[in-house]
């Protein structure tokens, strides 16, 4: 299959990397600088370039914010029948843009963002496949996250955006609260260490894709029930009642089993 990568980021390189050895690979960026370590595969920097390739499947690996504006970038230099990919994080606007644009369609989220994963080991890491889309684009992303030995998942756009919202949110806006309240710690403690690279690992992602991901119509109910989880831990924090305290551990417990 010939295949035509958006973006040279660490997950377009990685996406190069994986497939290049099996398929026929080229890897757009409109910064050459960040194609001189792409290797086995031809490289473009102008969206016209790729019009000879001609590719059977295009992944977008494009951050976020740009993910549909590279898609419209390419569009007039593919045949109407190659297959549009994308691992967007954020779904938002994505099924609008599969509608109108005309071409069969997959839709995936690998869930081993660069900052946490390791890439060269993603064994205990999940992936999702959008079940709306093209068939045999389906079950190529498929047979690849099984070779991968993710845990894959398939659903609606709708539930993943259900899906991310629990999964995304919660942990990012407890994340959130963490830093918004951190001070200079001189002889900080392992937990505190921990939680601080989590911390300082998702602020290095950038603001568009955290926002997007906050700005999820599902979020607010999800920080509802953090908020009466504070509520309920502070009422208990202040009288000082142990009983409730041991009931209230006994049931985190069984959450996290």
């Amino acid at each position: 299959m010939k295949i035509l990568i958006l973006g040279a980021g660490k997950m377009g390189s990685f996406f190069c990397d994986l497939l290049s050895f099996r398929h026929e690979v080229a890897i757009l960026d409109t910064d050459p600088q960040r194609l001189r370590f792409t290797f086995n595969v031809c490289r473009f920097s102008k969206p016209e370039e790729a019009e000879t390739f001609d590719p059977d499947m295009v992944i977008n690996a494009a951050t976020v914010k740009y993910t549909i504006q590279a898609f419209e970038a390419i569009l007039p230099y593919i045949r109407p029948t190659a297959i549009l990919s994308d691992i967007a994080s954020v779904k938002t606007g994505l099924p609008e843009f599969y509608a109108k644009a005309g071409h069969p369609f997959v839709s995936t989220h690998p869930m081993f963002g660069p900052t946490f994963a390791s890439l060269s080991n993603l064994r205990n890491e999940n992936a999702v496949i959008i079940k709306e889309g093209d068939h045999l684009g389906r079950v190529f992303f498929k047979d690849l996250y099984n070779e991968l030995k993710l845990h894959v998942e398939e659903y609606t756009f709708e539930e993943h955006d259900e899906t991310i919202a629990y999964s995304l949110s919660i942990p990012f806006a407890s994340t959130f609260v963490f830093a918004g309240i951190m001070k200079h710690q001189d002889a900080p403690g392992t937990t505190f260490k921990r939680h601080f690279d989590i911390a300082r690992g998702l602020m290095g992602e950038d603001d568009y894709l955290l926002s997007e991901i906050m700005f999820n119509p599902n979020t607010p109910r999800q920080l509802e029930k953090i908020r009466a989880q504070l509520a309920e831990l502070q009422t208990i924090v202040e009288n000082h009642d142990s009983d409730a305290m041991n009931a209230y551990l006994a049931r985190l417990r069984e959450n996290i089993k």
